[in-house]
């Protein structure tokens, strides 16, 4: 029998909604009874990718930069990077910050097409660059026209460029301004697999095949963060009640298409007559994704070891939370 941890009720209703495949899962919610957390196959100390979920915590920290005074809107990424003088180095961080800088999702440079073949077929890390590297990518980038398109380069480049201007790396940003300031003892960013901590959870694919874990000082800022489920209930509630670093960023200032609006890195949407704010994450083998009802006062966070979806479980959830905290 796989162990329980946490709230009973949370993990049955988690297992419920997210099925089979889900073998190793966390969940939190915050709600009309505080901060509940469960988790089902690892302790609620034991750390898992959080993926593209990074890209929200980037933009915590870019915002919290603009309010320090220690960027602008406008800065440009030649500003803070050593990059020289190619198309790149002109883009804006605020243009980076909302997904609209042209760039790409990945460079040509770095084979998107190998990695996600080596990655399908043996599970390999496909984000291993360094600071240096990630540089050499973004000098030979193609900057189309700056319209809202989803990119995982721009973000790495967000990241770094906001911690140089800190005089920092942006592992030790994540922590002074995020971790630190929280008391987010298990958020960290590992660039490489010897710096993983020794409760960190081996990630499968949907057959249920290990997956390498995705270290890389370079993919840091876009997808290289790791938490227990227990730290991301407190960043939860620290976005809930405005106390997070950069908290900002969670306010929707431009559209992104259709229905959809963002911030910086997060996104805003109307789910059956309420707006929630939110992102997710996918990695080889996790899956995450975190949602704010920020009028009701609810949040949700879901964590899973597995590749398989948990989009539609968290929005489920949140919506239960959500009628809990207004009938509460």
């Amino acid at each position: 029998m796989t162990a329980v941890h946490g709230d009973e009720r949370l993990a049955a209703r988690t297992q419920e909604l997210l099925g089979p495949r889900h073998l190793v899962t966390a969940a939190a919610v915050v709600g009309p009874d505080g901060v509940t957390v469960a988790s089902r196959g690892a302790d609620l100390h034991a750390d898992f990718e959080i993926g593209s979920i990074s890209k929200g915590i980037t933009g915590l920290l870019y915002v919290d930069a603009l309010e320090r005074g220690e960027i602008t809107h406008d800065t440009r990424l030649g500003e803070l990077l050593p990059l020289g003088d190619p198309p790149a180095a002109e883009v804006t961080l605020d243009a980076l910050s909302r997904h609209r800088s042209g760039l790409p999702r990945l460079p040509g440079s770095a084979q998107p097409l190998r990695r996600t073949l080596a990655l399908w077929r043996h599970g390999t890390n496909p984000y291993g660059e360094d600071l240096e590297q990630l540089l050499a990518q973004a000098r030979s980038a193609r900057v189309g026209r700056p319209r809202p398109r989803y990119s995982n380069l721009g973000f790495e480049l967000l990241g770094h460029a906001v911690a140089g201007a800190a005089g920092t790396t942006y592992a030790d940003l994540v922590h002074q301004r995020i971790a630190r300031p929280l008391a987010l003892d298990t958020l960290y960013v590992p660039a490489t697999a010897d710096q993983l901590s020794s409760n960190a959870v081996t990630g499968t694919n949907r057959h249920g095949r290990p997956q390498q874990a995705w270290t890389g000082e370079a993919v840091g800022p876009a997808g290289g963060i790791r938490a227990s489920i227990q730290d991301m209930a407190r960043l939860l509630a620290a976005l809930l009640d405005g106390s997070a670093p950069g908290s900002g960023a969670l306010d929707a200032t431009s559209r992104f298409g259709g229905g959809v609006h963002i911030g910086a890195a997060w996104i805003t949407i109307t789910v059956r007559g309420r707006s929630v704010t939110w992102h997710n994450g996918g990695t080889g083998g996790f899956r995450s994704w975190i949602g704010l009802d920020r009028a009701a006062g609810a949040g949700v966070v879901v964590l899973s070891a597995t590749s398989t979806p948990v989009d539609r479980q968290g929005f489920g959830l949140l919506t239960e939370a959500s009628q809990a905290r207004e009938a509460g």
